[in-house]
């Protein structure tokens, strides 16, 4: 038996203001989109905007139902509708933010595992995927989605 550590390289941002100027409007576009949550049983939403390789910005947010599975998501609703209105273009790039009534998360939140899945398949198809994780006391950037999910299954 051999015994193996995996490594996952992360930028650390203590502040929105450290940010390259498109990723700022990245991370604000996905704030934003915290806007368009339906969270009514949660009380927690989660924003997600993705850049294009065309250079447009679209984004989605999490959509709750009272029958659990119904729900989405924010990141899969960004994803699906760049997909779905955007054939063909790759996605470079997505910032995701949360928040709660009492304002915004103050550590960065990560997708969940089927999230992580669904933007791997993309990823895997397309090439690599930033994403950038916002939370208000630090932000982290990471080169891929595959950090995020090292062992992946990509076998489709």
């Amino acid at each position: 038996m051999k015994e193996i550590n995996l490594t996952i390289p992360v930028k650390e941002y203590s502040s929105e203001a450290e940010l390259p100027a498109a990723d700022r409007e990245l991370v604000e576009a996905a704030k934003r989109a915290t806007d368009g949550s339906y969270a009514p049983y949660s009380h927690f939403r989660v924003g997600a905007a993705l850049r294009l390789a065309n250079g447009k910005i679209v984004a989605g947010a999490n959509q709750e139902n009272a029958a659990f599975s119904a729900g989405t998501c924010g990141e899969r609703s960004a994803l699906y509708y760049a997909a779905a209105n955007y054939p063909g273009v790759r996605i470079e790039k997505i910032a995701i933010a949360a928040r709660t009534d009492s304002g915004f998360q103050k550590e960065p939140i990560s997708p969940c595992g089927v999230c992580r899945q669904a933007l791997m398949e993309y990823e895997t198809r397309d090439g690599d995927m930033e994403a950038i994780l916002y939370g208000e006391d630090r932000i982290l950037s990471l080169k891929n989605i595959k950090s995020l999910l090292p062992l992946c299954f990509t076998e489709f």
